[in-house]
Formats: C-alpha cells, structure tokens, sequence
C-alpha cells in the first residue's frame, strides 16, 4: 500500500457507521479494528481543520434496521460523539441508494464549492457503500483514497449459493479500486504517516 500526500482540504468521508450494523442478524463481519481506525481518522481531521462529512443511510425499506425511525438509523456512538467537534467545515448527508454521491445534499456540489478535489472514503460496508462511493468519485475526477482498515465488511452469498467471506470481499474491493484506478487503496498509519 503507498503512502499518499494529503491535500490541506482533503474531505473524510464516513459513510453508514451506524447502530444497525451490530444487529446479530448479519452474517460475520471482518476487520474489528475498523472503528477505532475510523475514530483515529476522523480526530485527525478534525484537529487539522480539514472537511469531515458525515453520510447516514435513511433506507426506505419497512423492515430495514436503518429505517429513520429506528434505533439502527443512529450513528455509533463513537461517531455522534464526534459529530460538530471540529474546526473544519462539517455536513451531514443522507442517502437511500449505495452511492454519497446520490444523496442529499448534493455531496459533488458541496465539494466543488468549497475547490475540493481529494477525498478519503471509510465506513461501512467496504464493497457496498464505500467501494460505490470511491468508484463514483473516481469517475467523476476526484482523487480517491481508501484506508481499507478503516472499514469493513460482513459475509454474503453469491447467485451461485456460494458464500464469500468478508475478507475475501474486502480484498475484492482493494484489488477493483486499485486495479482499475479508481482509488489508491492505503492503510490508516500509511495515510496519517
């Protein structure tokens, strides 16, 4: 994994860590370091002033645990602990699809209002939200970081029946962004190093 030179207005991105995602109902998950990489990241931005937003999914789904509504839809706490502490700018997001970018408000608007072209993208679920995410900004020009560590996964089955792990799917992710260009895929010590 490269080390990577941030920009002074790089903007964090932190997408669905949220109460729903420690529901027994999910498959096993990987990566238990996840949120403390994603706490360390997100004090490191905040302490230097850079953008942090904060995405959350509002799913439409009746029997969804992230339904607003439900105690699911709530950030962890550790996020909501965090949340309006920085000295940076700060905006709140919600989306009902994989994609930030599909989201309200506008996340690439408010990116290039502000002449923000780096982003790093963390959360939850790596090859869902945060690999549509990444693969997204990296189409539409902006230059995309993902600390893998700083995120993670749950098991899930193919059309096939075959079940892949979480960590085969993470490393799926860091080889599609990577292979294909779409994001330097990085760990958390090697983007703060």
């Amino acid at each position: 994994m490269e080390i990577t030179e941030l920009t002074q207005n790089s903007a964090l991105i932190v997408i669905d860590v949220q109460k729903a995602w420690h529901d027994p109902v999910f498959p096993p998950r990987d990566n238990p370091a996840a949120e403390g990489n994603i706490a360390v990241l997100i004090d490191a931005w905040q302490e230097a002033g850079r953008p942090v937003v904060f995405v959350r999914h509002d799913s439409p789904k009746a029997d969804s645990p992230l339904r607003p509504g439900q105690e699911g839809n709530d950030f962890q706490d550790f996020v909501e602990e965090r949340r309006g502490r920085g000295t940076g700018p700060e905006l709140l997001l919600t989306k009902t699809v994989n994609s930030a970018f599909i989201g309200a408000p506008d996340l690439r608007s408010w990116l290039d209002a502000a002449g923000i072209r780096q982003i790093v993208v963390v959360g939850i679920m790596t090859n869902w939200c945060v690999e549509t995410t990444a693969r997204m900004g990296g189409n539409l020009g902006y230059d995309v970081i993902v600390p893998l560590d700083a995120t993670h996964t749950f098991d899930a089955a193919g059309p096939d029946g075959r079940v892949l792990t979480a960590a085969e799917l993470a490393r799926a992710t860091a080889t599609n962004l990577h292979a294909a260009g779409f994001a330097k895929v990085v760990s958390t010590a090697a983007l703060l190093g």
